[in-house]
């Protein structure tokens, strides 16, 4: 049988995986807090630490870990055959 080669491999598809759900947690801490219902149409909420500083560093990990897994070669000795 013939082995496949495919562009990535499990730990590549493993790292992409867990930087996709990096990803949408720090896009789900950035989103909540509507406006009010007494009517008023500002919400000082949107400048929470949460929002602001942890969401988007959050984020950039979730980012930088796609890149991560989307570079990462495992070093194997190729036979010739």
């Amino acid at each position: 049988m013939e082995q496949k080669d495919f562009a990535f491999g499990k730990i590549n598809y493993l790292l992409i995986g867990i930087s996709v759900i990096i990803i949408i947690i720090g896009f789900a801490l950035m989103s909540g807090g509507g406006v009010p219902q007494d009517g008023v149409s500002f919400n000082p909420e949107i400048f929470s630490k949460r929002r602001i500083e942890f969401a988007p560093v959050i984020t950039v990990i979730g980012f930088a870990l796609t890149i991560v897994g989307i570079l990462y070669n495992k070093k194997e000795k190729k036979r010739l055959e």
